[in-house]
């Protein structure tokens, strides 16, 4: 029986991890990934803890892929800038 009340008690758990996310939850989350620091810290643990609701973790995850491909490109921009100006300064 107890074995029974376990198995739902984690049913249910599981049932609110998939539950659509409100408003005011979508309007914290988003407050908190806008303070410095603490918000990619805050991505990095939604995006993988077993305790966050779906929505939020694919969200994060998405959230924390974009970072990187801004990174890249930042990169690759600013190295061809770099290299740009090495390249005219060799020719003086």
């Amino acid at each position: 029986m107890e074995n029974q009340q376990e198995f739902n008690d984690y049913q249910r758990y599981q049932e609110h991890l998939n539950q659509p996310m409100s408003v005011g939850e979508w309007f914290i989350t988003i407050l908190i990934t806008a303070i410095p620091l603490v918000g990619i810290i805050m991505l990095f643990v939604w995006a993988f803890s077993t305790n966050t609701n779906v929505n939020k973790a694919n969200w994060a995850k998405a959230s924390l892929l974009w970072m990187v491909v801004g990174f890249v490109i930042a990169f690759l921009i600013f190295g061809i800038i770099g290299f740009s100006f090495m390249h005219v300064l060799d020719s003086y």
